[in-house]
Order: structure tokens, then sequence, then C-alpha cells
């Protein structure tokens, strides 16, 4: 019986794994689980799983070069996600292990979160909701009424094209920026990003993350948005340059933000944006929902149960480079 190290810390296991996953995989594996609170790297991650032959990790918990080099047991790396930029994964191929990411189960639960941003920036919802804890009467001001608005997209994946159909039911004119799409549908049109910024009422950013796109959203982009628009971050926050958005909002050129990820740890937005009045945050929280959650930790079970197998699971990164796998009887591809 194969022996596996879940890296998940308490909160990590209760937001993003669940008892019902973890059962399911102690009928394909031993589970040798976290011992603290800690998010584990390097050599301790090693340490910690010493003896298993595979790693299930969460999205805080990183596949460095180091832990490779000092886990020998170690045959395979799983990731309960979509997002692998913190494995290593030269180091794990030339380590000879197998990295794998699970498939995006999250498209409606982030696409619902994008809607209540959208109608929150709309009608300034928090900040009455706040004005009112406070003791106060607040002022009613002005709302955008979102029927009579113009979404931008900027990246066309699942969660874009899901929240396109959610915006064309609320009667929104959608507009997509993704040199790499295709739009099959009539009522959605695709633009250059600097038409799709200068044309949108709110622009959601759900690019992917890779070199091209560090800091897509810098000084020039704000700057190229209709004054008074509005601005949400559902993708990853290196593509966001933090301080220019402050500037934008300092200046009135955007009407506020709303993000759910940013470069403080763990992918959450930075505190100095977080806390402005402007601003609506939320701790990374777009794929906490029950079924988001089962999906992707059931991707790893479903992983791991095929190595038990002796085959090689859906979602691998590195199989060719995966040498080690000959030790449980799966051949590399």
């Amino acid at each position: 019986m194969l022996r596996v190290f879940l890296a998940h810390t308490p909160e990590m296991f209760e937001g993003y794994y669940g008892a019902r996953a973890l059962a399911a995989l102690e009928r394909h594996a031993e589970v040798v689980r976290n011992p603290g609170t800690a998010v584990l790297s390097g050599s301790a991650l090693a340490d910690a799983a010493r003896g298993c032959q595979a790693i299930v990790a969460d999205r805080a918990t990183p596949g460095t070069a180091e832990t490779f080099a000092a886990a020998p047991d170690l045959v395979a790396f799983l990731r309960v996600a979509v997002d692998i930029s913190t494995i290593d994964v030269a180091a794990a191929s030339a380590a000879g292990v197998l990295v794998t990411r699970a498939t995006p189960g999250f498209v409606d639960s982030v696409t619902e979160l994008a809607l209540g941003f959208m109608v929150d920036l709309a009608r300034d919802v928090s900040g009455h909701v706040q004005a009112y804890r406070r003791g106060e009467e607040p002022v009613g001001r002005m709302g955008l009424q979102l029927s009579a608005a113009t979404l931008g997209i900027v990246g066309f994946g699942r969660i874009g094209r899901r929240l396109a159909e959610v915006a064309l039911a609320l009667g929104m004119r959608v507009l997509v920026a993704d040199p790499f799409a295709t739009m099959e549908d009539p009522r959605i049109a695709r633009l250059p990003m600097d038409a799709l910024l200068a044309e949108s009422d709110i622009v959601v950013c759900l690019a992917i993350s890779d070199a091209a796109t560090r800091n897509l959203f810098d000084a020039a982009a704000f700057a190229r948005m209709k004054r008074g628009a509005r601005f949400i971050n559902l993708s990853r926050g290196e593509l966001v340059e933090e301080q220019a958005l402050a500037v934008a909002l300092d200046a009135g050129h955007l009407s506020g933000a709303a993000m759910d990820v940013g470069r403080a740890q763990d992918q959450r937005p930075s505190a100095f944006l977080a806390r402005r009045p402007d601003v609506i945050a939320t701790p990374h929280v777009g794929g906490m929902t029950p079924e988001a959650m089962e999906h992707q930790a059931m991707d790893t079970v479903h992983q791991v149960a095929a190595l038990a197998r002796g085959e090689m699971p859906a979602g691998a990164v590195n199989a060719a480079a995966a040498h080690r796998l000959a030790r449980i009887g799966v051949r590399a591809a």
C-alpha cells in the first residue's frame, strides 16, 4: 500500500480537503497528516514526508528543489490545485519525481464571487453596510446599473466564459481581450486589451499567470481605463502592479476595486489595499465552497488510486521524466 503525506495545515485541510476526501484517500493509501500548524517547505517538508511515496500538497505548500533533493523515497508530488507555479517542475523532473495538478472545479464558485463583487462595486453595498454598523446614517449615492454597463473580461478561460454567460443573462455588453480565445457567441466582442480597457465600466482580470502577464495591469493599463470604472482581480496577485492601482484609486480615476488575490502570503490581497474604503477584499476564498473544494481534493484521490493500480494518473505534468514511478510499478510515458 502506498504511503502518502497530506501536507495541509488544519486550516487548509478544513478549507481545501475535508473529511470525505480524506476517507476516500485512506481507501487507497496509508495517509500521514501534517503534524503541526505550520506550512512545510524545503527540507522540513521532506523530513515530515520521510518514508512516503507521495506528497499531496495544498496551494500554500511549495515543491522546491530542496524538498526533491532531500526526499529519496518520494515518487510523486500531487498538487490540490491547478496552479503549479510554486512547484519547481524542473527540479522534480531531474529527481525523477512525478508532478500532477488538479482540474478546475471552482468555475462556478469563482464566477459567483465575481458577480458579488460586480454588484457590490456597482451599488456600494459594503460601504453602506459599514456606515450603518458605525452608527452613521449613510447618504445614498447613484449606482451603476449592470444591465446598462459594459463588462470587460481579460482572459477567456473557463471562468471567463462562465462569467460572460452570467453577464449576458443580466443584459450586459461583454467584451473580451484574449489573443488565444475563439468567440463562439456573436454577442461577445473580442477587442485588443487597450480598446477593452477604454470601453469597459467593469474590468475583470482572469488572465493566466506567466512571464508575459506579470504586471499586466500597470499604471499605463489603469490610465487607459475609463474614468470611474471598476477593477476586479480574480486571477493572481502578480498580474497587478499594486502601487499603480492605489494611485489610480487615489486620483479618483477608478471608483473602486475588488480582489480575492494579491501579493500577500498565500496569494491573499495586500493589507494596504484591502483596508481601503474603496476596495472590497476577500482572503482568497474564490474556491472555498464544498463543491469546489471536494472536486480538486477528489482529483488527488483518483491520482493516488491510479498510482496504486500501477497506472499513470490524470493531471501528470512531467510524465516522461518521472523515472521513480518504476519503483511502484508505473511506467513513465
